[in-house]
Formats: structure tokens, C-alpha cells, sequence
């Protein structure tokens, strides 16, 4: 893979991180904060951040006979207090760089646990250097890898390193963020005036920013104190997309006498190389040997989509993915054939390879999963990306396949990447590639409840539920229910209501994924009692026993990826000699915006009582400004799903 720009070397090049007042030196440790028992602005937090500070250094040497050069290097210290035996994970440390040709190096690591012995004593444990090794991720990146010794509730770990770099790879975004508090945070960028560096803030609170003119550099400190946690919220997309953090762009050079020379790179420039490279678009021109089975499936079918579904079926069935993400194929697809194993990058590029034989209208579509991030389109880059898989139209209709993904049908889009942002990679000078919404609103969450109980005079419901998990509400589910039905029952029924037995569970259509999951469910549940009085909801086995946003505040927005529906309908008889109190009242609720409707209707008669509930979400992600309408509606929502059926006896 070749990069366009600045593949150079420099003559000389040093960095130290700007001494600042309140970020002590290496080893230095106030006793204080060996003794601190919990964080002051978070009392919950099982570590804390004491301080965590980077520079990035970047140089440009003019040199008539190389060119422009130009070198980054990031020195970084990280200093941490374990206070909680969960904060234990802390102390495994984990840097990725891009190893390829050298262009990223990580030294002069130092790495020490500091204690306090029972005497008061401060105690210092350095990390052997034999320790601290290097593992290669792929053909491009490598991880540096170490764990801190002596480590325990109490424990400050801290460490220290240098990232040299060609061109711009020490020049990352910095995280001011993290899932414990920081207390501290700082990123410094020190340049040259000829080059041109922005940076953007993401996040919704306060940076401290300051710009210093240093002779012939610029200096830009950007700083974060009291940083709360980033702690999981229910629905987020990822948390690497709500982090606080600066994301820095090297612009262009400007030299005296000389047009301006933009740094800046663009998709079809991405995509041209692309195109171009041994491990990528290379090994979308091999000829994969063919199979005989194959073509025996193959040798008689010409509609379209039974192709896509054969070929999609057997790429799944045949090859192994050894959990390994990326959108290349570094060994080559040849030997992943042969081997029958792989990457995500070489099997989806191995179907591509075949869909594209068989005559179909594929491209590989680059994307970034759910876990890995949201993509930011306005930045050209392949880093972005962790995945590629096939993307393809029928009469119109797209299709997006990720064979390493065992459970997700032809028809329903991957759910690690619903509603996200897909490059399709083809030729410039064609109009199939750019950027594509990968959704499809006609594909739900679907999920059916039908219920038939009978309650006797001890006050023990006794029935059986039959339900009906369509789309992406069964391919949820499909995981679990390869762990076994003990497994699934407790995922799924015993943990989400107290007392709730399963007598028994039978699954039909768990090997055809073209239809819904059905689960028939006989159970059995004591309903609450007080004095003479009985009540019971007819919100079971539904998937919705619990509201999720009770939180009054909000950092993320809420990602569903999909539209959703569900429908429950229930019949309940109460014993002889038993009659229903006041029933709760039909109702219909609507979302100002209308994206969200829920309905309820009951009707009795006698010891029968027959109650229907519908709720539709239109929308498959609603913003954080959204948050306090939604948060009330589910307030409202769960109240009417959960209020009591009373019975008494006459």
C-alpha cells in the first residue's frame, strides 16, 4: 500500500512533554494519593485517572534533495490509582501502531506499580522490560503488551513512552474520556508555522484550549479536569462515538515562495489506492479455484437472488473465521480458500470473488461496526473501517452479507452495522461508488406474544405463551438459543420476572431463517395477593418488563437501527366465585413527533378477560435533545404495560 504523501525521513527530531506545575515527574508520588480511598468528584468509581498527558512534536526539514520531511512523535504519561478491586483491568495495557515498514515505533517504555507497605513505606515495582513484548495484530499493526505487577486496591500505576513516527501516525485523536474518571488531561500539539493543524472537539463539555507562539512554532495545549466517567447507556451505538476527545487534522504545508501543498486526502484518492492494493483490490481479480459442490448447487439456477443465497449460504458454512477483523486480505484469498479459514477481510472477499463469478452485481463495501465507531465521512481514511462485506443489488433491491456472521439471513441487513454508513468501492468513473445508508425500514424488530392462562383459587396462573420473534427480534435471540434452551430460558423468561416457572419450552423454525423464531412457553407464575384481593399484568414473556431510560439524564443518543413492533394479546381466566375489580382503561398514547404509538384495549366478561397491546417505534435512532420526551412517553409507556388486572373473590 503506498501513501501519497511524506514517506520521508528527518535528520533530527526531539520531543518532551511541556512541563506543567500540576503533572509531577516520573516516579514522583504524593502520599497523599496512595492513601486516597475514593475519587472526590465520583465516589462510585473503581479507579480514577490521576493525570494522563501527551505532546505530539512534529517537524518539517527542507532538504533540496529529499523533499519536504516530515515526522511526528507523541511522548505520553499515564499515571492511575486503582481504588476498587474492579479497577484491577487497569493495570493491562494494550498500545496499537502501525508496525508496516517501520513507520510507527513504539520505545522507551517505562512502567511502575507504586504501593504503600504496612509500615507507610513507599514501595516502587518496575515492570521488567522482558515483560513488555510486542504482538503483531496483522501485516500492518502491532500491539505493545504489558501488565503491571504488585497491583491491589490501593495500587498507582503509571508509565511512560515515546511514539516516533513518519508522517502523521503519532498524531492521533486524543481522549480526554475514559470508562473511570480523569482527573487530569492534557494534549499538546507543537509545530512548525509552515504547517497548517486544526482540531475539532467532540463532546459536550469544556476544553481549556491555549495557543503559544514559540519563535518559528506554535504550540496548542488543549486540557480536561474532573472528567466523569463515560459509563454505558442502554441503546448506545458505541462509546468511542460520545467520548470528550480533540481529533487533530494536519492541513497542508506552507513554504515561503511556494504553493500551498494540501495534506489533506479524499475518498476517491483512498479509493484509487485501493483499488490498487496486493491485500485489497488485487484479490478481487483472483481467480479462486472452483468447487465442485458448488458448482453442482450453481449449474441450473438463474434467478438472481437463489444465486446470492447459495453462494452466501456455502461461503458461511464452509469457511471459518478465526475472529481476526479488518478489510484486508493479507494472506491472500487463495490460501484462505484452501485453508478454509480466515479473516473477516479475506472470506468476505472470497464471496464477493464468487458473487462477482456468478454474474452478479456486487462491490465490497467497507463499514465500521457498532463496537468499532461511527465513521466520520468528512475525514478520508481506511483506518475508520474494520470490516468489508458484499454488497449487492437485485431488481433494486440491496442485499448487504457478512458470511463470517452465522445467524444474519441474505434478507436482513448485518445488525453490527444497521443504519450506518457503507463506502461502496468500485471504479470512479463509474456512478456505483460513494457512500451508502445501510437500512432497510421495512425489515423490524418484530416480536409476537400470545398468551392463554388459567388462575385457580391459590392464586397460580397456569397457561402457555406462543411467541413469534420475526426479523432481527429472532436473530437477537438466535445466539443464545445455540447455548442451549436452559440458557435461553433464563436470558430470556425466569430473569425477567420474579417467579416465573418454565415447565416447558419447544423452538420450531430455529434452522429456517427465512421465518419467525416461534417459542411455545408453559409456564406457571403465583400472582401478588393482598387481603382478599389478586392482581397479575399481562406483560409477560413480551421482552419489555423493564424500562430502559429511567436515567433523568442523557449523554448518547438512543440507537435502535431498526423500526420496531410488538404485539401482545392475552386471555386470562379467573377462578368461580371470583370477579374483576375495575378494569384499567383503554388507551392510545402518541409521540408528539408520532414516531412512537402505543395502544392497550380490555374487555371482560364474567371470569374471562382478554387484553391486546401494540407498540410501534418508527424511528431507528432518536438524539439525546430527544431524550426527555422519549424518557416521559416510557415512563407513561411502562406504567400502562405494568398495571395490575385485579380480581376478588364475591
Amino acid at each position: 500500500m503506498k501513501y501519497p504523501f511524506f514517506i520521508l525521513l528527518l535528520v533530527s527530531l526531539c520531543a518532551n512533554v511541556t512541563a506543567q506545575k500540576d503533572v509531577p515527574a516520573f516516579g514522583k508520588v504524593d502520599k497523599a494519593d496512595l492513601e486516597m480511598k475514593e475519587c472526590a468528584f465520583d465516589k462510585e468509581a473503581e479507579a480514577l485517572v490521576l493525570f494522563d498527558v501527551g505532546e505530539v512534536y512534529c517537524s518539517l526539514n527542507l532538504n533540496s534533495t529529499t523533499g519536504n520531511v516530515l515526522r511526528s512523535e507523541l511522548a505520553r504519561h499515564v499515571r492511575i490509582k486503582i481504588l476498587k478491586d474492579k479497577g484491577l483491568g487497569q493495570a493491562d495495557i494494550k498500545i496499537r501502531y502501525y508496525s508496516d515498514r517501520n513507520l510507527e515505533v513504539i520505545n522507551n517504555i517505562t512502567a511502575q506499580t507504586i504501593n504503600l507497605d504496612d509500615a507507610g513505606n513507599i514501595v516502587y515495582t518496575k515492570v521488567d522490560k522482558k515483560l513488555i513484548y510486542n504482538k503483531k495484530f496483522n501485516k500492518r499493526y502491532s500491539d505493545v503488551i504489558f501488565t503491571f505487577p504488585e497491583v491491589k486496591k490501593g495500587s498507582i500505576i503509571e508509565y511512560k513512552f515515546v511514539d516516533n513516527a513518519d508522517n502523521l501516525y503519532a498524531l492521533k485523536n486524543w481522549y480526554f474520556q475514559n470508562s473511570v474518571p480523569v482527573k487530569l488531561s492534557r494534549y499538546t500539539v507543537n509545530f512548525p508555522n509552515e504547517l497548517i493543524v486544526s482540531a475539532t472537539e467532540q463532546g459536550g463539555l469544556r476544553v481549556e484550549k491555549k495557543e503559544d507562539q514559540q519563535g518559528y512554532r506554535n504550540i496548542k495545549t488543549y486540557t480536561m479536569k474532573e472528567v466523569p466517567a463515560l459509563r454505558d447507556e442502554a441503546y448506545i451505538s458505541c462509546d468511542e462515538d460520545y467520548k470528550q476527545q480533540i481529533i487533530p487534522l494536519m492541513q497542508a504545508v506552507e513554504l515561503v515562495g511556494q504553493p500551498r501543498r494540501n495534506l489533506i486526502r479524499t475518498w476517491p484518492e483512498i479509493i484509487k489506492e485501493l483499488l490498487k492494493d496486493e491485500d485489497f483490490g488485487m484479490q478481487l481479480k483472483k481467480n479462486i479455484p472452483r468447487t465442485a459442490d458448488l458448482d453442482v448447487m450453481l449449474a441450473k439456477i438463474t434467478d438472481p437472488y437463489k444465486k446470492m443465497i447459495i453462494i452466501h449460504d456455502y461461503v458461511k458454512k464452509n469457511m471459518q473465521w478465526n475472529e481476526y477483523y479488518g478489510i484486508w486480505a493479507f494472506d491472500g484469498i487463495k490460501s484462505a480458500w484452501k485453508d478454509k479459514k480466515g479473516t473477516s477481510g479475506e472470506i468476505n472477499l472470497i464471496m464477493v470473488n464468487l458473487l462477482k463469478d456468478a454474474d452478479l452485481n456486487v462491490h465490497p463495501v467497507l463499514v465500521s461496526t457498532r463496537e468499532n465507531g461511527r465513521v466520520n465521512t468528512g475525514v478520508a481514511g481506511v483506518a475508520q473501517f474494520n470490516k468489508v462485506m458484499a454488497y449487492v443489488e437485485i431488481d433494486k433491491n440491496i442485499y448487504v452479507l457478512d458470511a463470517t456472521n452465522k445467524y444474519t439471513p441474505p434478507n436482513l441487513i448485518p445488525a453490527d452495522v444497521l443504519y450506518s454508513e457503507g463506502l461502496v468501492i468500485e471504479k470512479i468513473s463509474t456512478f456505483d461508488w460513494g457512500w451508502k445508508v445501510l437500512w432497510n425500514k421495512d425489515k423490524l424488530f418484530q416480536n409476537t406474544t400470545m398468551l392463554m392462562a388459567t388462575i385457580d383459587e391459590k392464586g397460580v396462573m397456569k397457561g402457555v405463551a406462543n411467541i413469534f420473534s420475526a426479523d432481527y427480534s429472532r436473530l437477537e435471540k438466535m445466539p443464545a438459543l445455540k447455548k442451549g434452551k436452559q440458557h435461553f430460558i433464563e436470558n430470556y423468561y425466569t430473569s425477567k420476572s420474579t417467579g416465573l416457572v418454565i415447565d416447558s419450552l419447544s423452538i420450531e423454525n430455529e434452522d429456517v431463517d427465512s421465518l419467525p423464531l416461534k417459542q411455545r412457553v408453559d409456564f406457571n407464575l403465583k400472582t401478588n395477593a393482598s387481603g382478599d384481593y389478586h392482581y397479575f399484568t399481562a406483560n409477560l414473556f413480551t421482552g419489555l418488563e423493564k424500562n430502559p431510560f429511567i436515567a433523568d439524564n442523557r449523554f448518547s443518543d438512543i440507537f435502535f437501527g431498526y423500526n420496531q413492533k410488538y404485539i401482545v394479546t392475552g386471555h386470562f381466566t379467573i377462578p368461580e366465585g371470583y370477579q374483576f375489580e375495575e378494569l384499567p382503561k383503554n388507551i392510545r398514547m402518541i409521540m408528539p413527533d408520532t414516531s412512537v404509538t402505543f395502544s392497550r384495549m380490555m374487555a371482560a366478561n364474567d371470569q374471562e378477560i382478554s387484553v391486546r397491546m401494540q407498540l410501534e417505534i418508527k424511528k431507528p435512532i432518536y438524539s439525546v435533545e430527544e431524550y426527555p420526551y422519549f424518557q416521559e412517553f416510557y415512563k407513561k409507556l411502562f406504567e400502562m404495560l405494568n398495571e395490575q388486572i385485579v380480581f376478588k373473590k364475591k
